[in-house]
């Protein structure tokens, strides 16, 4: 990788014509700088400085632009490219600078429209103008904020970058214009990503697992098979004078056997029956008038397969009646290979919790297994690079925690690939995903592509073996799945404890929170603030849950009293025309504003007071201030709220202890005083702080 330096650039057109574009960007490895766009050319190939692998290769089409603009277009991107940015601010990404194109040409595109001929500098452009302007995008983008702010912010480059753009430059800042409004980028204050309904994703990684797990053999085996018919080693010399015995004998085999000869469109396929040879095609077609004959008593296939056997099953039966040779049969090698990628992503996406760019930069040798001393694996890690939040745009390695399941599909993705290859999702060696392409890894929309034919591809499968375990469509199936969703949506279970109840008492304990550190990776994934905003709108749909029930009048405890107040105050907050809210993104922000930091768990409801807490790792010399249930004191604490759900669990806690206390033969005498102890603990506990006058 090389970053080339360069003076402070000529500030006239004619001076820049052979000037590098990407001069003050990094490159990518194998890239050389005399190799990349120069200032006078008409496309800019930005390709050299994108440093992710599976992005997709940017150009700036400058031809696309008014004719009349294009000088000032030019100077504008050259100095986004590399320039020293105004003080205060960041150089731009090279998405980031793709994305200002295409803002870019919208507004010149408009002011082509607009303008008298004779108008071509940008200079001129007046507050009527981009009032007007303003105006037109919303019409155009209604219902899009989001959009208006970026178009807007491009406007205003002309004027921060004003000292590298003379006569080009804006003459005035348009944010003090009425109503232009704020220039810089939106920032969302939560993920507008939908998760995955559970009836889609159970069917999704369950059928993803068994491809990894179950069907994975075959398609490796005739991805073997395919390997070694195109090696020197397979092949051996033709020896003519046994090539027509050795036809005949096969020919044989398809008649005893009553099989059809492999087919390819119509006709037997000399070629698949060479290869079965070890011999060239033409030793086959000097002996047609044997296969010809061979035909006429066992027909022809549609198809041709690969002469291995089938061990994967579903229902009992072969998952397929065979693989087949041709790129274009549905169950040919090619698509197959292209299905078990997608599963693989699928399992891994879901089960680890990394972003789409952590996951297409996984390289061999990335899985990590820590075993016992019996040799029994424990941990499985991978490492793979973060980007997002990173100062470095070449990204940092960062390192996840994940599950056994993640590590088969790993070990499936390596076998998958030739040995050459380096990053796991690479583009396969044959089919549509083989044409040379400047990405080293797949593209996101690739891969959401491959997701897609995967999903119709486990449909074609159900219907085949009438099963009912089909994947519902979800979102724009035209356009697939965002690779985002399964990001999105492994936070939302971790965050809701799945097989809990979520709209009652919240069954998760606070250190869980912890443990994202662990289970998404280092504080590069930015995982854990995912779903600390998930678990916070669990906790608000379990508060409005017991406000429209009025239970939170009904609690008793130390806290009780508290707790009551607390909800009362976001009962208040949260009531709309009468109604508790329960929309998704209103409860979010009334969550973010006015937590009332009320945790409902099995035992207890904790009503937190960090001044209060026996478990505040902050009173310990760290922490964040968040509740411990880890180290929670819960008959000793003064923040204990108990809900009726909360005193039954304890209930049936007193009973558990005195049956073992009861058991035959009798305990130790030490453990059977420890079992008392705290049976008497818990009994003291809930005749002090619930109404009930008795303890059963």
């Amino acid at each position: 990788m090389s970053l080339a330096t360069f003076a402070v650039p000529p500030p006239s057109d004619a001076a820049l014509q052979n000037t590098h574009v990407l001069h003050g960007r990094q490159l990518r490895s194998g890239f050389r700088l005399e190799n990349t766009s120069r200032y006078g050319e008409d496309i800019w190939r930005l390709f050299p400085a994108q440093r992710k692998e599976h992005d997709v290769a940017l150009i700036l089409n400058f031809l696309a632009l008014p004719s009349r603009f294009r000088p000032a277009a030019k100077k504008l991107f050259y100095h986004l490219l590399s320039a020293d940015p105004p003080d205060g601010e960041d150089p731009p990404s090279i998405a980031t600078v793709r994305v200002t194109f295409t803002h870019m040409k919208a507004i010149l595109t408009w002011l082509d429209k607009r303008w008298e001929e004779h108008r071509t500098d940008l200079s001129t452009l007046t507050p009527d103008d981009l009032t007007a302007y303003r105006k037109y995008l919303n019409v155009l983008h209604p219902r899009s904020s989001d959009h208006r702010t970026l178009a807007r912010g491009v406007i205003r480059l002309l004027w921060r970058w004003r000292s590298h753009l003379d006569e080009h430059a804006l003459s005035f800042d348009p944010r003090h214009l009425p109503e232009w409004g704020e220039s810089k980028a939106p920032r969302r204050s939560e993920n507008a990503t939908d998760r995955l309904p559970e009836e889609t994703l159970g069917p999704l990684l369950g059928w993803a697992l068994r491809f990894v797990d179950e069907f994975s053999t075959d398609i490796l085996a005739a991805d073997a098979h395919w390997r070694a018919t195109r090696t020197g080693t397979f092949r051996r010399p033709d020896d003519a004078t046994d090539i027509g015995l050795r036809i005949r004998t096969l020919m044989d085999e398809y008649i005893a056997s009553r099989r059809p000869l492999p087919g390819y469109r119509g006709r037997p396929n000399i070629v698949y029956l060479a290869r079965s040879l070890q011999c060239d095609r033409s030793c086959v077609e000097r002996h047609a008038d044997v296969v010809t004959a061979t035909a006429e008593i066992v027909g022809i296939g549609t198809d041709s397969y690969f002469s291995i056997p089938i061990t994967g099953r579903l229902d009992g039966a072969p998952w397929v009646e065979g693989i087949a040779t041709h790129h274009t049969a549905t169950h040919s090698l090619a698509r197959l290979e292209r299905h078990l990628q997608a599963a693989c992503y699928i399992v891994i996406a879901f089960l680890s919790g990394m972003r789409d760019s952590e996951v297409k930069h996984l390289r061999r040798g990335c899985l990590r297994i820590k075993r016992d001393e019996d040799k029994t694996p424990y941990r499985w890690t991978v490492t793979s690079l973060a980007f997002k939040g990173e100062d470095d745009d070449v990204g940092v390695e960062a390192t996840w925690v994940v599950g056994e399941p993640v590590a088969r599909a790993i070990d499936v993705l390596e076998r998958l690939q030739p040995a050459e290859a380096d990053f796991l999702f690479a583009r396969l060696r044959y089919g549509s995903d083989a044409k040379t392409g400047s990405a080293e890894a797949l593209t996101t929309k690739a891969t959401s592509r491959q997701i897609r034919n995967f999903v119709t591809y486990v449909g074609q499968l159900c219907d085949t073996a009438h099963r009912s375990d089909h994947v519902p469509p979800v979102g724009d199936t035209r356009t697939g799945f965002k690779t985002s969703v399964f990001r999105r949506t492994l936070a939302w279970f971790i965050a809701r404890r799945p097989g809990g109840a979520i709209a009652g008492a919240m069954h998760y304990r606070h250190h869980s929170i912890q443990m994202f550190e662990g289970y998404a990776g280092t504080s590069a994934s930015g995982f854990r603030a995912e779903v600390e905003s998930e678990q916070a709108l669990a906790r608000g749909e379990a508060y409005t849950a017991m406000i429209d029930a009025h239970e939170h009048t009904d609690l008793s405890g130390p806290s009780a009293e508290e707790a009551a107040r607390r909800l009362g105050e976001f009962g208040e907050r949260a009531q709309f025309q009468g109604q508790v809210a329960l929309d998704k993104h209103r409860l979010k922000r009334i969550m973010k504003r006015h937590d009332p930091a009320i945790y409902p768990g099995e035992y207890i409801t904790c009503v937190h007071d960090p001044a209060k807490a026996l478990c505040d790792r902050a009173k310990r010399g760290g922490g964040d201030g968040l509740p411990d249930h880890g180290g929670c004191k819960p008959l000793a604490c003064r923040n204990v709220a108990l809900t009726p759900e909360n005193v039954a669990a304890w209930t049936r806690e007193l009973a558990r202890l005195e049956k073992r206390m009861a058991a035959r033969p009798a305990m130790p005498p030490l453990l059977q005083h420890r079992l008392q102890q705290r049976h008497a603990e818990i009994t003291e506990f809930l005749s002090t702080n619930t109404r009930t006058e008795s303890i059963a």
